[in-house]
C-alpha cells in the first residue's frame, strides 16, 4: 500500500478513535472542524497529495469525506436521541419573540376611516404628485396666491407639484363619480416645506367630500360633532369659526373643545396650559365653491356640498397628548411601545 494511502487509512483510525471519545453535541462540532474545516484534514489531503496526477487518488479522498460526514450525522443522532441526554419539558414556556404592532398614523387612519365609512363615506386615495390643475388653479386658487409660494410647496416643475393638501381629491372623485350623489373620504401623504415640533415636511391628511342636493352647513356641523365625539369621546364638542380658503365659501376653522380642561380654559383656577380659551383647532372645512363645483363637471345650481381637510398626525397628537410630532417618526422602541 502506498505512502498516501496508508496516509488515509490512518486518517479513517483517527477518526474510529475521536468518535468512541466525543458523546457531546460541542464534540461532535469540534469533530467537524478537525477533519472537514477550512484548515480540516480533508482540506490538507487535497492541498498536499498529488491529485492532479493521480485522480484515483482524489476519489479515495472524496470517499474519505463522505465517510467522515456520514460517521459524523450517525453520531449526532445517537446523541440526541440517547436515554443519556438531558431532558427536555415541552411544558416550559418558551422564550416570547417581541410582536409588532401597527405604526401609529395606521392605527389613526384605520380608526379614522372606520368612523367616516360608518357615516356612508367611501374611502378614496388620490394622487400624491399631481398637475397644476388639480393642486391649485381647479380649485379656484389663482397664479400669484400665496398658497402657491414655492417656500411653501415642493414644485417638480412649472406644471407637477407635490400636494400640499388632499383637496385635490375633490376634482378627481367628481370626474370620477360624473354625477351626484358623493360621500368621499380621501386619505393620503402632503408635502410642505416646514419643519418644527408640530409640522413635518410630509404628514397625512383626510380630506372629507359631500356633495348632493340641497347639502348645508348643518350637515357639516352634524360629520363634525360625530367625528369629534367618535374619535376623542363624547364630552368633546365642535364650533365653527370664519377664516378663508379659495375652494370653499363660506370657510370655518373647526375648533374642538380642550381635553385637559373641558373647555372650560381653566384647570385649578389657573388658565390651562393648552389651549388657554377652552378650544383647539381642528381643521379647515367648508362649503365648496362653487367654481370648484363646476370644475369638476357638476352644476353648482343644481348641488352643493361641504369638505373639510384635517391633518392625521394633528388629531393623533390632539387625542395622546404628544407634544412633538417628530418623535411620531422616531425609532425609538420605548416611545413606540407605548401605543
Amino acid at each position: 500500500m502506498g505512502t498516501n494511502l496508508i496516509e488515509i487509512e490512518n486518517i479513517k483510525k483517527e477518526l474510529a478513535s475521536d468518535l468512541k471519545k466525543s458523546s457531546s453535541l460541542e464534540g461532535i462540532d469540534m469533530l467537524k472542524t478537525k477533519y472537514l474545516g477550512k484548515q480540516g484534514k480533508i482540506n490538507i489531503l487535497f492541498k498536499t497529495l498529488p491529485i492532479k496526477t493521480d485522480p484515483k487518488l482524489g476519489k479515495k479522498i472524496n470517499d474519505l469525506k463522505d465517510l467522515i460526514q456520514t460517521k459524523l450525522s450517525e453520531q449526532l443522532t445517537t446523541i440526541l436521541t440517547s436515554d443519556n441526554k438531558m431532558s427536555f419539558d415541552v411544558s416550559i414556556p418558551g422564550t416570547p419573540m417581541p410582536r409588532g404592532s401597527l405604526h401609529l398614523i395606521s392605527q389613526a387612519i384605520e380608526e379614522i376611516e372606520n368612523i367616516f365609512v360608518s357615516l356612508g363615506f367611501v374611502r378614496r386615495r388620490y394622487p400624491e404628485v399631481d398637475t397644476d390643475w388639480y393642486y391649485a388653479e381647479g380649485l379656484n386658487i389663482p397664479k400669484g396666491h400665496p398658497a402657491r409660494d414655492d417656500q411653501e410647496t415642493f414644485y417638480l416643475d412649472d406644471n407637477i407639484v407635490l400636494t400640499a393638501h388632499t383637496s385635490n381629491g375633490q376634482l378627481h372623485e367628481m370626474e370620477l363619480k360624473k354625477t351626484p350623489p358623493i360621500k368621499m373620504i380621501n386619505i393620503g401623504k402632503t408635502y410642505r416645506r416646514q419643519i418644527d415640533t408640530t409640522h413635518t415636511p410630509m404628514f397625512h391628511q383626510f380630506e372629507g367630500l359631500v356633495i348632493d342636493k340641497d347639502i348645508n352647513i348643518t350637515h357639516l356641523l352634524g360629520v363634525t360633532e360625530y367625528f369629534a365625539k367618535s374619535y376623542f369621546g363624547q364630552d368633546r364638542h365642535t364650533r365653527l369659526r370664519p377664516h378663508h380658503f379659495q375652494f370653499t365659501e363660506p370657510s370655518f376653522e373647526i375648533d374642538i373643545t380642550c381635553g385637559v380642561c373641558s373647555g372650560s380654559g381653566m384647570v385649578e383656577k389657573t388658565p390651562c396650559k393648552v389651549c388657554k380659551s377652552g378650544w383647539l383647532e381642528l381643521g379647515g372645512a367648508g362649503m365648496v365653491h362653487p367654481n370648484v363645483i363646476k370644475n369638476g363637471g357638476f352644476n353648482p345650481e343644481e348641488c352643493s356640498g361641504f369638505a373639510f381637510g384635517w391633518g392625521v398626525e394633528r388629531v393623533l397628537m390632539m387625542k395622546t397628548g404628544i407634544p412633538d410630532i417628530r418623535l411620531i417618526y422616531s425609532d425609538d422602541i420605548r416611545f413606540l411601545n407605548q401605543f
